[in-house]
């Protein structure tokens, strides 16, 4: 009797059947859903993360946390990328990703030890990932039409904002509603997110936050020129500078004539060049290079003011903001190339000095919220919070309806599919049934942050919303059950719609693994992952 031969190379690891592979995949993803659970909704829990960098990280935000730490499990990191597609698809919501598709996967657990096959259990989570689809479109109690209403969208922001930063969403929602009103193009669908820029500058406190219609750059201006109406800039990728020749070379001064007069054609030709642009009407010049000290004396001497702006992407925002075009070569600018500004002026905020180039009577292209805080970790959340509320006025942008908040949608959900359950013949019902039962994870999480006993509340859930009171979910303020419309506690539509869907794909993926085969790790160092560059780290 002859071995079988091998197939794989030596330190290949093979694993197969319920125990090796369904259920330890189960576990993995249910330890990584264990970590950001506690951070879901307003009274969620702080992560201190530690990157590999030792880059500090104190945030309740499931996409942060998810994003540094190097997840190595195949299974949990099939779960990380289905919560970056939810946060590239509606820019909120990740943690709710996470939550639901850790309890489908433990009620998937549940019914395996049940010995029911999981073939089963995939055709049933299927049918009631259809269902729960269909459910949610009816449940809508509001529609945002007039996303330049900033009363209706600061309404809508404020769950969102809330979850971040709790007692600010009344200060925080209608400073994100201006800011984003201000910049949505006519056609609402085309809003771009990246036209709303947050600006942060340490000191003070999260109330002293600013909108500025217009553009901010965190740099004083060169010279003694701070203030400037109805400014004309001109702007310029490269430095103000005399032409460096390209090959080095050696110069011998017999004489001190000579000496004197080696400089005189780089002084006529720079201040040639400043004159030539004054003299097309334009009073404030951007720079990305740097400045010669002869340059900054004709600049001087003809009164204009000089900004330098080393970051190229926030060059391309600024010529955005005032309508210029950023020219390569220094010569005076045609009319269609001047960017305008109402107001470009030097300001101190705390100890920084920032230059703020205001649009005030014309719509401005860009937005910039300034965000004050005592420490740089608290300017980080402010952050993440806005960046949040402009995802959800961008989602509202495209589907303005919203859901009641604080766990009504999904208790009513699941009510919903556990009739349907009832009805449904075959195997398929008691997946069905586990499906629903996992809704209830959301307002059983709301509840456990806010201290309050779940298991009585959410009995309570379902006997109100079976009387018909399908708006009731948790009031974690006031630590009972209240109507969410009345409060003003909202979920986007489509959020949650994407929500639901993520999670169930990724469940089912997990689920019709049956094998899993490792190959041995290569030798040497690893690769470093190469990632695009952030434009805000330029």
């Amino acid at each position: 009797m002859y071995a079988s031969a091998p197939i794989f190379k030596d330190g290949t690891r093979h694993f197969t059947g319920l125990e090796e592979t369904i259920l330890k995949n189960i576990d993995a993803c249910n330890e990584l859903t264990k970590l950001t659970r506690t951070s879901l909704g307003p009274n969620g829990m702080n992560k201190l993360v530690v990157n590999r960098l030792e880059k500090i990280f104190v945030t309740n935000d499931a996409a942060t946390v998810l994003k540094e730490l190097d997840v190595v499990h195949p299974a949990a990191k099939m779960l990380v990328m289905a919560a970056e597609m939810q946060e590239q698809e509606c820019g909120d919501g990740t943690n709710f990703v996470l939550a639901f598709a850790g309890e489908l996967l433990q009620q998937a657990e549940s019914l395996i030890r049940m010995n029911l096959h999981p073939n089963d259990i995939i055709t049933g989570f299927k049918k009631a990932s259809q269902k729960a689809l269909e459910i949610v479109e009816e449940l809508s109690v509001l529609k945002v039409d007039d996303v330049r209403d900033e009363a209706k969208v600061s309404n809508a922001l404020k769950t969102a904002v809330s979850s971040k930063q709790i007692g600010l969403e009344d200060f925080l929602a209608p400073l994100i509603a201006k800011a984003c009103i201000q910049v949505c193009p006519k056609e609402q669908k085309n809003f771009n997110v990246d036209n709303v820029r947050t600006v942060k500058i340490l000191g003070g406190g999260a109330g002293d936050s600013t909108l500025i219609k217009g553009f901010v750059v965190e740099k004083d201006s060169e010279g003694t020129t701070k203030h400037v109406k109805n400014a004309k800039i001109a702007v310029y990728t490269g430095g103000i500078e005399a032409n460096k020749p390209e090959t080095k070379g050696t110069v011998l001064f017999k004489t001190a004539d000579q000496l004197e007069g080696y400089t005189a054609s780089e002084e006529i030709q720079m201040e040639n060049i400043i004159k030539n642009i004054a003299a097309a009407g334009i009073n404030v010049i951007v720079t990305g290079g740097s400045i010669s000290d002869i340059g900054v004396h004709f600049i001087e001497k003809y009164k204009l003011m000089a900004v330098k702006v080393q970051s190229k992407f926030a060059l391309r925002r600024l010529c955005k903001a005032i309508g210029a075009t950023a020219l390569v070569r220094l010569v005076p600018p045609s009319a269609d190339e001047v960017g305008k500004a109402d107001i470009v002026t030097v300001e101190e905020l705390g100890s920084t000095k920032v230059t703020i180039f205001r649009q005030e009577k014309e719509d401005s292209a860009i937005s910039s919220i300034v965000l004050r805080g005592s420490t740089q970790n608290i300017l980080d959340s402010l952050e993440r919070t806005i960046d949040d509320g402009v995802n959800v006025y961008k989602g509202l942008c495209r589907d303005g309806r919203l859901l009641a908040g604080g766990g009504a949608a999904e208790i009513e959900i699941a009510l919903r599919l556990q009739k349907i359950a009832d009805s449904t013949p075959g195997l398929d019902q008691y997946a069905i049934k586990k499906f629903s039962e996992s809704f209830e994870v959301v307002p059983r999480i709301l509840a456990d942050n806010a201290g309050l006993n779940s298991t009585s509340l959410i009995s309570t859930l379902y006997a109100a919303h079976q009387s018909g009171k399908t708006n009731l979910g948790v009031d974690v303020e006031e630590c009972t059950i209240q109507d969410m419309v009345e409060r003003g506690v909202y979920d986007h539509l489509l959020t949650k719609l994407w929500g639901i869907r993520f999670a169930s794909d990724v469940v089912l993926t997990i689920l019709r693994v049956d094998q899993m085969i490792v190959a041995k790790l290569a030798g040497g160092p690893r690769l470093p992952q190469q990632k695009g560059q952030d434009p805000d780290d330029a």
